[in-house]
This record gives structure tokens, sequence and C-alpha cells, in this order.
């Protein structure tokens, strides 16, 4: 579920209606989490009929997986915000990086989950589900790749970079108890220019 809503993330935008049920959905999800939400209980919320909710999204997984895109989408689009106007291999990650924590350790809905219900989402979140690790991979690294268009990396070496990034980001925010200082975004990006920036632009000056 969470998988095929990351692959569809670059999908258009839902029409004013299910935008609306979207909302409502996850209002729904952070207050009372998965489990305790039912369809009828998203459908008062928005103030819509069950057969309104039903034409769109045929079940509880599907209302899910959506809302699931929908926040993917928004980190991604929010992504692009905080690194524009950022040149060079340094400002990127110190960047995105420092986005990426800020971003995700206070998203109500991954902390609600986290807190509440964590056998409902960790598995998204580690080795277990390796597909998904790697389709945020993909759409990661098409991120970075736009941004060091000219830093002489190959599609490969971004594809590790994302895939380090990613990596790094998920242990901070799932064993947040650590000797790296990373607990500010100013902190984050001192990190990022210290220990992620050199190793990136050291494959880059290997290329030339």
């Amino acid at each position: 579920m969470l998988q095929e809503a990351i692959e569809q993330a670059g999908s258009p935008e839902p029409d004013p209606t299910t935008e609306r049920i979207l909302v409502g959905a996850r209002q729904q999800f952070e207050e009372f989490g998965l489990r305790r939400t039912t369809m009828e209980d998203v459908a008062r919320r928005v103030g819509v009929s069950r057969v309104t909710i039903y034409r769109r999204f045929p079940g509880k997984d599907a209302l899910v997986g959506a809302v699931l895109l929908e926040e993917a989408r928004r980190f991604f689009g929010e992504l692009e915000v905080a690194v524009e106007g950022c040149e060079g291999v340094d400002e990127v990650l110190a960047e995105g990086f420092a986005f990426a924590l800020e971003r995700l350790r206070g998203h109500v809905l991954l902390n609600r989950l986290l807190d509440t219900e964590p056998e409902s989402i960790l598995p998204h979140l580690t080795l277990e589900s390796q597909s998904v690790v790697e389709s945020i991979r993909g759409l990661l690294a098409s991120h970075l790749a736009l941004r060091l268009e000219g830093a002489r990396l190959t599609r490969a070496d971004v594809e590790v970079a994302a895939e380090m990034l990613l990596r790094l980001v998920l242990s901070f925010l799932l064993t947040p108890h650590t000797v790296a200082r990373v607990e500010t975004p100013d902190e984050a990006r001192r990190f990022a220019r210290r220990y992620l920036s050199p190793a990136l632009s050291s494959v880059a000056a290997e290329n030339r």
C-alpha cells in the first residue's frame, strides 16, 4: 500500500471533492489512528455521504493509500522548495538533509503511527520492505539528479547518494539517540557539510 502510494507520487492532483476527502481522512487518522477510523467516520468529518467516498475509494486500504500518496507528493514538493536556489553539492545536501529530518520529525501522522500503531508503519520503513526503500530512493535520486546536474556525477553515483541519505534520515528518525549532533536544522546542515558532502565531492572529483 505504501509502496504503491510512493510510486504514484508524480500522478495528477486530485479533484476538489477528492482533495477534501483526503484532508479529512488524514485529520481523522492523525486523531484516531488507522485501526479506529472507519469510512463512515471520514464521511461524517468531511460532510459527504459514504457513497461519495466509495465512488472514489473502494475500501479503507485504498483510502489510506491515497492519503499516503498525497503525503508523499507534498513531501517531495516541499523538498523542491527547500533546495530551490541551492548551488553545488554542499548546499543541496545540507538543505535537503536538514529539511527531511525536520519535516519528518514534525510529521503528525507519521509520529502518531509510530507512537500508537508501530506495527502498521515500521515494516515499511525498515529493510523488511526493500521494495519501498527502492521506490523512495528512485524518487529521491531523480530530484538529486536535477539539482546536481553539473556536478560530474553518474546516475549510479546519484542513486548511491540518494540511498545513503534515505538510510541516514530513517536511522536518525527511528533511533534518535546518537552521538551525532543533528537535533536542529543548523546542526543537520553542519553534519551534511562535514560528513556527506566530502564523500560525494570526492566521487565527483574522481569522475573528472
